[in-house]
């Protein structure tokens, strides 16, 4: 019987268990931009809106759009997801070839303010951003401040682990429970969409189990004989090392290179050596569902098990809240910073706890 407990995945920092704090008891304690690889031409078919909403769900808002400019729901498109009970700026596309263009300040409201208006000449498509500033608001903290400030201290100079956020696995791990029963019964599910996301969710939790392996052996941010790296910054530039010597290490503690772990899919491991027996050892008893995401058609990857964010800074407001400020690259999860930091509660209750 396979267990789903996302809560239970090893911590890197023990001092966090004796630090507590909400998050999101007010919108404005959690806001969130996104920040786009490029900057649209300003010309072209796509009207494209910077829109800041507070409370509202990306979909939600997606389709609105659409029913406001009389256009397709396809005709809208987004980069990413942003949290509900939030405030949150972000880039929509809308495709007005042949369609004339409504007044969009009609559509703005006391939760909807659109920022910036221009064009370009292609539809903002999903994943096409570099990542997210984050400026959050921890209130009713609980713990001494000399604990708060050696887990601030050691987010800001070691990094956390890159694990996926529990988001990722539905709710109560829900996603999960959906593998498991498509890998062992082959029974798969109609839609595409709900197969994505649970192959989504099968490669994250494989990954986690890895990370949370290296942790154990207190080598998740350390080179390991055969393992794979990658370059800070990047995805596809990877190598692997054979040894380990002072110029490799040298890199790693430096944030120039990290040590990856598998996103499983078809194809011969990427790792050798130490490193593959770890991950082996990691996953042993979920060898039906790496057989499963190679049946899906995935291929090989490699994710960082290193999170590490550049300009990470904060500030203590009174004796019970803490600013936080950030910038996280695209695939990464504020979560994985919040449970290093401290015992976090969600009071919106939205798959957030790590208790």
């Amino acid at each position: 019987m396979k267990h789903f407990d996302y809560a239970l995945l090893s911590r890197v920092n023990d001092v966090a268990l004796s630090c507590s704090a909400d998050i999101r008891s007010q919108p404005e304690h959690f806001q969130v931009e996104e920040v786009l690889p490029f900057k649209p031409d300003g010309s072209g078919g796509h009207v494209w809106l910077k829109i800041q909403k507070r409370n509202i769900n990306t979909d939600w808002l997606a389709n609105e759009l659409a029913k406001f400019a009389s256009v397709p729901q396809v005709a809208v498109g987004y980069a990413g997801l942003k949290d509900r009970h939030a405030i949150t700026i972000q880039w929509f596309s809308i495709n007005m070839e042949g369609h004339e263009e409504p007044d969009w300040t009609l559509f703005e409201s006391d939760e909807i303010q659109i920022l910036e208006q221009t064009r370009h000449g292609k539809k903002l498509k999903r994943g096409v951003l570099s990542g997210n500033n984050f400026n959050l608001i921890l209130s009713n903290i609980q713990g001494d401040e000399a604990s708060w400030q050696a887990s601030l201290q050691q987010v800001k100079q070691q990094g956390v682990p890159n694990y996926f956020g529990e988001q990722r696995f539905g709710h109560q791990g829900n996603n999960l429970q959906r593998v498991a029963y498509w890998f062992s019964t082959g029974k798969a599910p109609r839609k595409r969409n709900q197969k994505s996301i649970y192959l989504s969710a099968a490669r994250s939790w494989l990954f986690n189990l890895v990370l949370a392996e290296r942790i154990q052996h207190r080598n998740w941010n350390q080179p390991v004989i055969g393992d794979v790296m990658t370059l800070s910054g990047t995805k596809a530039s990877l190598f692997n090392i054979e040894s380990i010597d002072d110029v490799i290490q040298s890199r790693v503690e430096t944030m120039d290179i990290h040590p990856t772990g598998p996103m499983w899919g078809r194809g011969q491991a990427l790792t050798q050596s130490d490193s593959l027996d770890l991950e082996q050892q990691a996953l042993t008893e979920w060898t039906d569902w790496q057989q499963g995401l190679e049946k899906a058609g995935l291929n090989q990857q490699r994710r960082s098990l290193r999170l590490f964010s550049n300009n990470f800074e904060w500030q203590f407001i009174g004796k019970h809240q803490l600013e936080l400020s950030f910038f996280l690259a695209a695939g990464s999860y504020a979560t994985a910073i919040m449970r290093e930091l401290a015992i976090i509660t969600d009071v919106q209750q939205r798959n957030y706890l790590d208790n």
